[in-house]
């Protein structure tokens, strides 16, 4: 059924200066890259924007600035990571791993002069159901819970006058929508847990009212996640997830307003460019689209192509607004080292072709724990490519993705085999190995050799 796009409404705002000047180093490393200085923002008008990254200096999380700093990641401190809000404790600060709250996270963001402040709304009701270490503590049916103890408590803190001027750009529910494609019905993938929740519709009401009650803040930006390219990247996801995306925007009284754009590769590790092959390649005659393993009838070989295509075609298919952007988190994703392909492998095959000139270096796309061999990718910065809201950390660089054993806990985080280094997989990533780090800890929690890895294989280099 084709739809008509709606009519992108623009909430009127005041314009009231902001005082206050940036703290420390941050400053000038978030201008180097592209955001604004404090003091080039002191004394202009903060009115709503297309792109909330633009011009602006990004709030830095002290709790994170301290775990890198002591180890061993000084070079990176003064970096914007997203601020996690992944139980009801996690609002007030009292949840494992995050003692600072946010209320307390917004007045950090005034005082160090921030113009912006990302946090990752993440608690939805059986959350993450085709995984087990990102569990969550909600059950299937505690959507009220979600609504009443979760989303209108924050909406109370955001709303607040105070933080007016502040933009908070919420990045909303990861690894929820897109596994109501991919994980159900007559899919190999397909988990009874994901069933579940796209009968029991709470993903997709989760997320409605996620926007609509935080997007009713003129300084709010919503951002639904989208997953990655080498998830939601085949014909079959790729329409089917904008399309539930524009369901979930249409739900408990949102309306696709309330969205500022597109989340992708959050907490995950896919390339952003491939420079050594493309798409449409061909050796021996044959198109390595199908013929390469690792491409697999993909569409897409990297994350920026994905996303743009997401954007322009996508999005409007499905009956989005035009010109909405995406944000790509490279926290993770760039693949350096002393293994960096230079150049393309050898024209023999299409899988040597592809495999030796391939920057991401997993043993399958389906790969998502604390992967070995990773790196730092490109340092946030805003509008760095058409359609490209920003390059940005969403998953702050050091923390787990979950344990490589099992650990009992009181968070509600399970044990996902996918995270244990021994693993020979299951039918979403081909039953490969899973190419996870040994002994982490429970997702969320500081993994200190993960974050050693991921400096030396920093791509560009510190």
């Amino acid at each position: 059924m084709s739809r008509t796009p709606p009519t992108h409404r623009r909430r009127r705002r005041r314009s009231v200066l902001i005082a206050g000047a940036a703290v420390g180093a941050a400053a000038m490393t978030l201008t180097t890259l592209g955001f604004a200085s404090a003091d080039e923002a002191d004394n202009q008008p903060m009115a709503r924007v297309d792109n909330p990254y633009a011009g602006a200096q990004l709030y830095v999380n002290p709790d994170w600035a301290a775990n890198a700093t002591e180890g061993g990641g000084a070079a990176i401190a003064d970096q914007p990571t997203a601020v996690w809000l992944d139980s009801r404790a996690a609002i007030t600060g009292g949840s494992a791993g995050n003692s600072t709250g946010l209320r307390e996270h917004l007045d950090n963001a005034l005082e160090q002069g921030a113009d912006a402040i990302q946090i990752v709304t993440y608690n939805l009701p059986g959350r993450d159901c085709a995984a087990l270490a990102s569990n969550g503590e909600l059950g299937p049916n505690d959507i009220d819970i979600y609504k009443t103890e979760f989303i209108d408590p924050i909406n109370e803190i955001v709303s607040d006058p105070k933080y007016a001027e502040l933009r908070i750009i919420n990045i909303v529910e990861l690894d929820s929508l897109p596994n109501l494609v991919t994980n159900v019905g007559s899919r190999p993938t397909a988990t009874p847990e994901c069933d579940e929740m796209l009968a029991n519709g709470n993903y997709v009401k989760g997320v409605g009212y996620n926007i609509a009650t935080l997007g009713d803040n003129e300084n709010v930006y919503n951002y639904i996640d989208i997953g990655h390219h080498g998830w939601i990247g085949w014909e079959d996801n790729f329409q089917a997830s904008a399309d539930i995306l524009f369901e979930a925007a249409n739900a408990e009284g949102a309306t696709p307003a309330d969205v500022a754009g597109f989340a992708a590769n959050s907490a995950n590790y896919g390339a952003l460019v491939e420079d050594h092959f493309s798409i449409t390649d061909t050796i021996n005659g044959q198109q390595i689209r199908g013929e390469s393993s690792w491409i697999d009838w993909n569409n897409y070989i990297d994350e920026q192509s994905f996303a743009q295509a997401f954007a322009t075609q996508a999005a409007p298919a499905a009956g989005f607004p035009s010109g909405l952007g995406v944000i790509i988190d490279t926290s993770r994703n760039g693949w350096g080292g002393p293994d960096r392909p230079t150049g393309p492998g050898p024209q023999t095959s299409a899988d040597e072709y592809v495999d030796g000139g391939r920057y991401d270096r997993r043993i399958h796309l389906g790969n998502w724990c604390n992967q070995s061999g990773a790196g730092l990718g490109e340092r946030p910065q805003a509008s760095p490519a058409p359609n490209i809201d920003a390059y940005t950390w969403i998953k702050p660089p050091g923390e787990s993705d979950g344990s490589s054993e099992e650990i009992p806990n009181d968070e509600g985080k399970g044990f996902d085999r996918m995270c244990d280094p021994t693993y020979e997989g299951n039918p979403r990533n081909n039953n490969n190995m899973s190419g996870a780090l040994p002994n982490a800890p429970l997702s969320g929690h500081w993994f200190q050799a993960q974050f050693e890895e991921l400096l030396a294989n920093a791509y560009p280099p510190l």
